[in-house]
């Protein structure tokens, strides 16, 4: 997979590092001359560019990428170089990273943006997951599925602590995705008990998340 990120500072060399090594090919884009630094990603391609620029886009082949990331630390940017890649290079999917939470709603489809990614949202959501039990926390958004990846720790009154997932009434197009136990993923089966403790992860749609809650922690939602 060939994969153009917009932005070689700290956060484009991290995801550019990770994603060389899971075998994709990438390319940093950044329009200043101190962020080009390909000592510090030598199997990643580098252009100085402005990836809010037509012919810089030209340039970095975009009409050959699978993917394109916009992870300056500009807004702005971010927003005109996923809509250029999307709309101008039919680029067929489009990651946006999102500064500052007053512009998050902007990081649209109609924008070109396929999935934002704001930092501080993941943040705080991961704060909420490291301490609530029995509520569910949004990790992530998909935008073009209208649904969003949750998670719950299973609290200890749970009616469904020792039962067989199986029995278990999740909501219509509610899929659990994985459970973590004990520091091991284990792959949701019918058969497989769920335990308090347990970090569930969903893939649901906004408007069951709250009966899903009430579902399996009605001692703390009033179910």
């Amino acid at each position: 997979m060939r994969v153009a990120i917009a932005g070689a500072g700290a956060v484009g060399r991290s995801i550019a590092r990770e994603l060389i090594t899971n075998g994709h090919e990438v390319l940093l884009i950044d329009k200043s001359p101190a962020s080009i630094k390909p000592e510090r990603v030598p199997d990643a391609e580098w252009l100085l560019a402005d990836s809010c620029e037509m012919s810089s886009l030209e340039e970095a082949r975009l009409d050959q990428c699978d993917v394109v990331i916009a992870a300056t630390g500009d807004d702005k940017a971010n927003l005109v170089t996923s809509l250029l890649a999307k709309t101008e290079f039919g680029v067929p999917r489009t990651v946006g990273r999102v500064n500052h939470p007053n512009n998050e709603w902007l990081f649209t489809e109609a924008w070109g943006v396929d999935v934002n990614v704001s930092t501080p949202r993941i943040m705080s959501a991961l704060v909420e997951e490291a301490v609530t039990v029995g509520d569910l926390v949004r990790l992530f958004t998909f935008r073009q599925g209208n649904a969003n990846l949750v998670e719950m720790t299973l609290p200890q009154d749970s009616p469904y602590v020792g039962k067989p997932m199986g029995l278990i009434p999740f909501p219509e197009n509610c899929a659990l995705v994985t459970i973590l136990r004990d520091g091991q993923v284990y792959v949701p089966d019918v058969e497989q008990p769920v335990e308090a403790g347990d970090e569930l992860l969903f893939v649901v749609p906004a408007d069951v998340e709250d009966q899903l809650e009430r579902l399996l922690a009605p001692g703390t939602h009033g179910g």
